[in-house]
């Protein structure tokens, strides 16, 4: 699919920022770790380990709280925190042994601040005897076990309102499960629109719409029709596996490049461009980020629908009557200049500054930035060598070689720093995690162009 707005750049410009080490979570794992998960509200962050275990370490000390164990018979291949939960942090754990797991933890106070860290206490610690004799009530309890799937689960997450909880899995089909009330859940739908391993799901952060992506090169999205879950849109223009999918920012959540002085000042475009074009993008919500083995990142847009949605034609027809009401197309807005040279694993938005981060086989890790169209440098060709005709374009603003030695990059995501040495309350850092059992944490900053 086309459109007259879509950035198809492939040229970079000279990187503005550049990624620097500030802690690795430790101790490591002695084996692979696949993902991290940070917390919605605490500072700690979840691993999901090759080991059968689940760590939990602090984004304070950069240190381990928890070690997560018995409840798999095989490598831990995903970690998802359930939102907006009060007292008690929920984690879902997804495994090789094709369960998923659910685990509870109260927590003193329950305020969810960045007070209630728990890092005073290291894991395994001996600073404090007590240690030794700890309530289990302070470590992670495992509550249910979610079977189903036929293989390997590789990738799980819940619904921004914590309602439910989408699975995928190598047998090719994405679960979702509803809980009713702690520890019972129900099966809702079994989708079985792929036709290869499903490796990602995830959540629109505004509505309950799923999107999964395959071996089998495409992109599906899933909505709730008549108390049946369907298939909403098929997307496809990746050549090869579509590793993983993450969506933008709920509303102006991060967008900051919009109300960047410098992003406007220096652009060709008119004030009633750009407003017309941000109009555009609120109308058709959060756009959605895929990385795949074809070693592209790719930016995809829902197509607004015009008039009344809750009407399916012009006669006055409900809308529940016909369930082609509900489709909706997605095309391509843009493909990131390319720059990894093998596989792309995993790629993250960043919800407060837009930025976004993707790594993979090659080590690498890549920070790309939008900014308006017609800036000085600006004149990026597009996949097929023509100039790019969208009003907002793509760069590389930092770029990492080797972020885990010779290792490869499972996955990469934002979260909010939380350590003594942060500069602002609002500030992230990059998290990679690795084939060497380590998480590595990455402070982005400008680079000062008088010296560059």
């Amino acid at each position: 699919m086309s459109s007259p707005t879509t950035t198809t750049t492939t040229t970079t410009t000279t990187p503005t920022h550049k990624l620097t080490p500030l802690a690795t979570l430790t101790p490591p794992s002695n084996s692979r770790t696949w993902q991290s998960a940070p917390h919605p509200s605490l500072p700690i962050v979840a691993t999901a380990c090759s080991d059968r275990s689940v760590r939990v370490y602090s984004l304070t000390s950069f240190t381990l709280l928890h070690s997560i164990t018995g409840g798999h018979k095989r490598s831990v291949r995903t970690v998802s925190w359930k939102p907006n939960t009060r007292g008690q942090s929920v984690l879902a754990t997804g495994s090789f042994d094709s369960s998923a797991g659910i685990w509870r933890r109260e927590e003193n106070g329950g305020s969810g601040g960045m007070e209630n860290d728990f890092t005073s206490r290291r894991f395994g610690g001996a600073e404090d005897d007590s240690d030794n004799e700890r309530d289990e009530a302070d470590d992670y309890q495992f509550s249910c076990i979610l079977d189903g799937h036929e293989s390997e689960i590789k990738c799980l997450a819940w619904s921004p309102s914590g309602q439910y909880l989408a699975t995928c899995s190598r047998d090719k089909s994405v679960w979702i499960w509803e809980e009713l009330e702690d520890d019972n859940f129900e099966t809702v739908a079994v989708l079985q629109e792929h036709d290869g391993d499903v490796k990602s799901v995830a959540w629109h952060p505004e509505e309950d719409l799923l999107v999964s992506t395959s071996y089998d090169d495409t992109v599906r999205l899933y909505k709730e029709d008549a108390d049946d879950w369907v298939q909403v849109a098929l997307i496809e223009g990746h050549a090869k596996t579509v590793w993983w999918a993450e969506f933008e920012g709920s509303g102006m959540a991060g967008r900051d490049w919009r109300k960047d002085a410098t992003n406007t000042s220096n652009t060709t475009l008119s004030e009633q461009q750009r407003s017309e074009y941000i109009t555009e993008l609120e109308r058709s919500g959060p756009r959605l980020a895929t990385c795949s083995d074809d070693c592209t990142v790719r930016i995809w847009r829902r197509k607004a629908k015009e008039g009344d949605d809750n009407a399916s034609n012009k006669t006055g027809v409900p809308s529940i009557i016909r369930s082609a009401a509900i489709d909706e197309e997605w095309y391509q807005d843009a493909v990131l200049p390319r720059v990894h040279e093998r596989a792309i694993y995993s790629v993250s938005w960043s919800r407060r500054t837009g930025m976004i981060v993707s790594a993979g086989s090659d080590g690498k890790v890549i920070v790309y930035k939008e900014r308006w169209r017609g800036q000085a440098g600006g004149d990026e060709m597009d996949v097929d060598g023509a100039q790019a005709q969208g009003l907002t374009e793509w760069v590389v603003v930092a770029e990492l070689f080797s972020g885990h030695d010779v290792f490869e990059i499972n996955h990469v995501c934002w979260a909010k720093r939380a350590d003594k040495g942060r500069r602002t309350e609002d500030e992230e850092v990059v998290l990679t995690t690795g084939d060497d059992g380590e998480v590595r944490v990455w402070v982005l900053d400008a680079v000062d162009a008088s010296s560059a």
